[in-house]
């Protein structure tokens, strides 16, 4: 059960449902875990110390997430759940255009945006991930920003539903 565990345990356990970001566990662990064995009342817990943060604490937050297809995936360098999910979407899979395509388009969001393109692509294909980038290269910084916050809290919620009950 989740309420049994120990700070360290839990965040142990979920303090990578956040990409590099263990502080919104410790959060969630501090503010008590009545309550918390389910995918949705752990992850509205673990939203809420995301939501409250500091605008700089979430722009940390949204930078600590690898480009799509990008070189960290090349290198073999992304976290184990970052992996899963690129695989989902058969970003191990690009041909050299498809890869070029995503590393001009991971060049030119980050130049506009200041932070790398966040989208929960699991169970996505290319061509939907290849076309929200295209679109969403004409928002303004604080749509994007808005919309890599939701973003990143579609991607920790899939993440606990691998873990927990819904």
């Amino acid at each position: 059960m989740v309420a049994d565990l120990s700070r360290a345990d839990f965040v142990a356990r979920f303090g990578g449902i956040f990409e590099h970001s263990a502080w919104v566990a410790e959060g969630a662990f501090d503010a008590g875990l009545d309550q918390l064995e389910t995918a949705s009342a752990l992850h509205k817990a673990m939203v809420a110390i995301m939501r409250a943060a500091p605008r700089a604490q979430q722009l940390a937050l949204i930078n600590a997430h690898p480009d799509l297809a990008g070189r960290l995936a090349a290198a073999g360098r992304l976290t184990a759940d970052s992996t899963r999910e690129q695989t989902s979407a058969g970003l191990d899979h690009l041909t050299d255009a498809e890869r070029a395509r995503f590393t001009v388009l991971n060049d030119a969001y980050k130049a506009r945006f200041g932070f790398p393109f966040i989208m929960a692509v699991k169970g996505r294909s290319k061509q939907e991930i290849l076309s929200a980038f295209e679109t969403r290269l004409h928002h303004d910084g604080e749509a994007e920003f808005a919309t890599a916050m939701a973003e990143i809290e579609k991607i920790a919620l899939l993440r606990l539903r691998d873990m927990l009950p819904a």
